[in-house]
């Protein structure tokens, strides 16, 4: 049987590719999605960027490779085996750069698992909690007069910001000397909750001052300063 190809992937028709024989980024500027486009300059590896509008993602071509219709989602056109692969879910993605390029996550078993048990801390917390707060706060959910849900998401982020501030005392990084992938699919929601939502206030984050000076050291990252404006929204 042959082996997938990049061209077996009919997303690849809609959005085709600059070069199809490097990697496929499928996403759009948002703390989700630019964790891959971080890790990617974070790791020099070359790949197309590809703009999905938030209107495309629940239409076939783009459902034909996550049928979740979230971004990021890509295709490694030299997967295991020489095979191409297509994976969603940003928490997914990153471990699977990770391992396939030995850099962003811990060769040291403890210290590996160690890494992605606070992937899954945003994955499972920081995203989610500070997304819903989000929403409620700047976004449709402005115009729901009970503020209790805007109030538990904001009250559940903070406890969740503290959690982190705690584990960033006395380290540079998540995992203290290492930069990983940990960091990478964290910082991008602290920064949007400043940014974006612009709710610096509201979550009281001179409250945890390690959390900022932080957010500031990623920031400060060329990979970071290139990553977060990918794919380019013009």
């Amino acid at each position: 049987m042959a082996k997938k190809t990049l061209a077996d992937f009919p997303i690849s028709n809609e959005w085709k590719p600059q070069n199809p024989d490097i990697l496929q980024l499928y996403s759009i500027p948002t703390p989700n999605g630019v964790k891959v486009s971080i890790a990617l300059e974070e790791l020099g590896v070359p790949y197309d960027a590809h703009l999905i509008p938030f209107s495309e993602v629940s239409n076939p071509p783009f459902l034909s490779l996550n049928p979740n219709n979230k971004i990021p989602a890509i295709i490694d056109p030299d997967g295991p085996g020489g095979e191409a692969l297509g994976l969603f879910e940003s928490g997914a993605i990153l471990i699977y750069l990770a391992e396939k390029y030995g850099k962003l996550l811990p060769s040291d078993p403890a210290r590996k698992y160690e890494t992605i048990q606070w992937l899954m801390f945003q994955m499972g917390g920081i995203g989610p909690m500070i997304g819903q707060f989000g929403f409620f706060f700047k976004f449709a959910g402005q115009e729901i007069e009970d503020k209790r849900p805007m109030e538990r998401y904001r009250d559940e982020s903070k406890r969740l910001l503290n959690v982190l501030n705690q584990r960033l005392e006395g380290r540079e990084w998540i995992m203290g000397d290492d930069y990983t992938i940990a960091d990478i699919a964290i910082f991008p929601w602290i920064r949007g909750a400043k940014v974006f939502y612009k709710a610096e206030e509201e979550l009281e984050l001179a409250k945890f001052p390690n959390v900022l000076t932080w957010l500031d050291r990623c920031l400060a990252r060329p990979a970071s300063e290139k990553g977060l404006a990918i794919p380019s929204r013009d």
